[in-house]
């Protein structure tokens, strides 16, 4: 074990050593293992409800409200998650390195059980008025800064207490957790609407899911009870070495915020983004953009996360093999490459007649430039109101590609599909009821056109290529893989003992609370700017693409490191 001095250096970083011993883990080890992996996952599931469930509750939440209120709510209560995760890191990482690992995520677990559990009791709007979605935005918080100090310590935890040579394989189960958490909501949702029925679960039955998580809070807690602290944290302790300011050791020291730079940008940025690509944004795309059932959509994305689960752990253990860097890369550069033509792929076997309507009437929106906006509206309150925005807004969310053709300065906004030539109204000087009005009149009228033109208003489900769907989302599911799978054992061997739970929490949950929560409104805007269903992927690949210069020139290989 390390002196006491080496121990309290706040510069210390894990020394490389020449080799590391492939010892079997022992039954203890591989409790703590499952124990900590169990739990994350459990944590997973109840921080994916919301967005399983998100049309259901904005029913029951936010429906008494004004439109205008109903929405800035709605993206409230799904970005509050997202935006506390940072703060959830910096709390319960502080935590973390001051009084131990297991006792935080012991903390972490039992506030996301009580939130989730909480929502499956909250009233709903019509009960208690404006209470409700402010409560509800309330317990989105909490989840969020349960998750936000969760990841950390389960990684941190597990990876001290494996061998050095299994660190990537004992991590690696770790990071399949999230895929897991976001099946069993999945299949928890499924199982309770096929249950209850489509009435009663859009009634009251969207509440078992949130109840189930008082059960799952009950057995995490239960197998976490038993588990021994790290000994590399037993060391510390022992040695006098804890830090009393994880927070200004981290960030303040300049080495060591260097480490938490480097480890946004070159690796945890892109991760978020390729993990949300090949879950979240497939799943949307699936259902919003290809037009497929959503049930079915479900059942698709299940088998695949079902089939690539395993992924995760194989990737972690081949970079106790062949290092974490590489694999990691590796996985950036196939994300990066295999987005687009995957995507189109997938369009051709879910929904065949949008890519032959696609191919056969062109979609134009005729327009003078100098009126048109990039619709990056992420607090979803701005109001756009020239023709040519609700023109490529209406076709964004019919998803419809479309090109644009510049128009002469005052000449009216034109949308052209195959033959036929609609005028857009402008809505400019309106109340927000005429505008919503219009923008249902125009949308009336362009569907019936596109529907003149083949385009489909459902994807057949005859005609869904079943196996080629899941073959695509499970190659998704596999690159993000090779991305995440080793990126545990990498955040926790980069960091110092003294600071590590706070070192790597925050940069984690920056980049996956923030850069991958950017994502569907950074799609959108994209989509709507260039009218092209798939230039939502360009944000992947400009990240991606980001994290191979600064990992690819900056970062080192971690493995082999000494955790002490």
């Amino acid at each position: 074990m390390a002196s006491a001095a080496k121990l309290s250096s706040p510069h210390h970083r894990p020394a490389a050593v020449p080799s590391e011993p492939t010892e079997p883990m022992t039954a203890a080890q591989r409790r703590v293992v499952a124990a900590s992996s169990l739990g994350t996952a459990f944590e997973w599931y109840d921080f994916y409800l919301y967005g399983s469930l998100a049309p259901i509750l904005g029913r029951q939440f936010f429906t008494g409200l004004d439109s205008a209120t109903a929405t800035l709510f709605a993206l409230l209560a799904f970005a509050a998650g997202f935006v506390a995760r940072p703060f959830g890191a910096l709390l319960f990482g502080h935590m973390g390195d001051t009084l131990g690992r297991k006792r935080t995520f012991l903390v972490t677990m039992l506030v996301m059980g009580l939130a989730t559990f909480t929502i499956g009791l909250l009233p709903d709007h019509g009960s208690i008025g404006v209470a409700a979605p402010l409560l509800l935005v309330g317990l989105r918080l909490m989840q969020g800064l349960a998750l936000g100090g969760e990841y950390g310590g389960a990684a941190t935890f597990i990876a001290e207490h494996a061998p050095p040579g299994r660190r990537g394989a004992a991590t690696g189960w770790l990071q399949t957790t999230a895929t897991l958490g976001l099946l069993l909501s999945i299949v928890v949702i499924l199982a309770t609407r096929a249950v209850l029925g489509e009435a009663a679960f859009a009634a009251w039955g969207w509440r078992v899911p949130f109840l189930v998580s008082v059960l799952l809070l009950a057995v995490g807690g239960w197998v976490r009870l038993g588990l021994a602290e790290s000994p590399v944290f037993r060391a510390l302790q022992e040695a006098g070495a804890t830090t009393n300011a994880p927070l200004r050791d981290s960030f303040l020291r300049g080495r060591n915020l260097r480490l938490v730079l480097l480890a946004l940008f070159g690796l945890v940025a892109v991760q978020a983004v390729v993990w949300y690509t090949a879950q979240f944004h497939a799943l949307y795309f699936l259902t919003q953009a290809l037009k497929v059932d959503e049930t079915r959509a479900n059942l698709l994305m299940a088998v695949a996360l079902a089939l690539g689960a395993p992924c995760f752990a194989l990737f972690g253990a081949w970079s106790d093999r062949v290092g974490r860097k590489p694999i990691v890369m590796a996985g950036l550069l196939l994300a990066a490459l295999s987005s687009f033509p995957l995507f189109q792929a997938l369009t051709h076997a879910a929904n065949p007649a949008l890519a032959a309507a696609q191919a056969a009437s062109r979609v134009v929106v005729e327009a003078d430039p100098r009126t048109c906006s990039f619709q990056f509206n992420l607090l979803g309150t701005a109001r756009y109101t020239s023709p040519c925005d609700i023109a490529r807004q209406a076709l964004t969310r019919a998803s419809v590609s479309f090109d644009d053709e510049p128009a002469q300065p005052g000449y009216p906004t034109l949308v052209h599909i195959g033959e036929v030539v609609i005028g857009v109204p402008t809505a400019e000087g309106l109340s927000g009821a005429e505008a919503r009005l219009r923008e249902v009149e125009l949308r009336t009228r362009l569907q019936a056109a596109l529907d003149a033109a083949g385009y489909p208003a459902r994807a057949d489900p005859a005609r869904v290529n079943t196996v080629g769907v899941v073959a695509i989302l499970w190659l998704l599911i596999v690159f993000a893989a090779m991305v995440y799978g080793p990126l545990a054992a990498m955040l926790v061997e980069m960091f110092p003992a003294r600071v590590r739970y706070t070192s790597m929490s925050l940069p984690y949950h920056v980049g996956n609370g923030w850069f991958g929560g950017l994502l569907p409104t950074t799609a959108f805007a994209l989509v709507t700017a260039s009218g092209n269903m798939y230039s939502g992927l360009w944000y992947g690949v400009a990240t991606a693409t980001m994290s191979l210069i600064v990992g690819g020139l900056f970062i080192r290989d971690t493995r082999p490191s000494d955790l002490n």
